[in-house]
């Protein structure tokens, strides 16, 4: 039976979006072809219909995950006071929403470990999605020059990457929580506009 070129459309976005899911919840390794397409109610035997390799599935698997996160980083921003929208993101993120779902969340603490040891292919694709996150993030640093907005967009993902990872391994409980809150408290903090921080030191040293 031929099937036109929609369905096949349809067909391999339905794989990757269940891909996505199921490599942030175990890990690049963690599943195999025919898991994969049985997640996505197909034969492991049709799964050359769409991919030329597992890694091809991973990639698009991957840049899947990470396009969803920056256009839900997009959605909040858009949402938000100009001035709260750092705090939108970095709140959602940081959050124990985003802790106990990886499945639905952000791949990078997911899955950045295991990139590393994949194919340089796949290792360009996850950093140009990631240097994407990371643009979308600076626009978030307002009253500060592109480079030091980039530079404090990479320090908020490495904060809140790092942050998440830790809460997880950490589990759901009161220490988790507290490591989420360090996370979105060191990141604001920093983000703070130069002149309220300078206010604030004046005000306390006042007292």
């Amino acid at each position: 039976m031929r099937y036109s070129k929609e369905h096949k459309f349809q067909t391999h976005a339905r794989i990757v979006k269940r891909a996505s899911i199921k490599l942030r919840e175990k890990g690049a390794h963690g599943i195999g072809v025919a898991d994969l397409m049985k997640e996505a109610g197909l034969t492991h035997g049709g799964f050359y219909a769409h991919f030329d390799s597992r890694d091809a599935l991973v990639v698009e698997a991957f840049a899947h995950a990470m396009d969803r996160s920056t256009e839900h980083w997009r959605r909040q921003s858009e949402e938000a006071p100009a001035e709260k929208r750092l705090s939108a993101i970095v709140n959602g993120y940081l959050s124990p929403l985003h802790r106990d779902n990886p499945g639905q969340g952000c791949a990078v603490p997911a899955l950045a470990a295991e990139i590393a040891r994949e194919s340089a292919k796949t290792r360009r694709a996850f950093s140009g999605r990631m240097q994407q996150m990371i643009e979308m993030l600076a626009k978030q640093f307002h009253g500060v020059p592109p480079k030091t907005a980039r530079k404090q967009a990479m320090a908020a993902l490495a904060t809140m990457m790092g942050s998440l990872v830790m809460a997880r391994v950490a589990g759901n409980n009161e220490f988790s929580d507290e490591i989420l809150k360090s996370g979105r408290d060191a990141i604001l903090e920093r983000a703070k506009p130069v002149a309220a921080k300078k206010t604030s030191k004046r005000t306390t040293a006042s007292a």
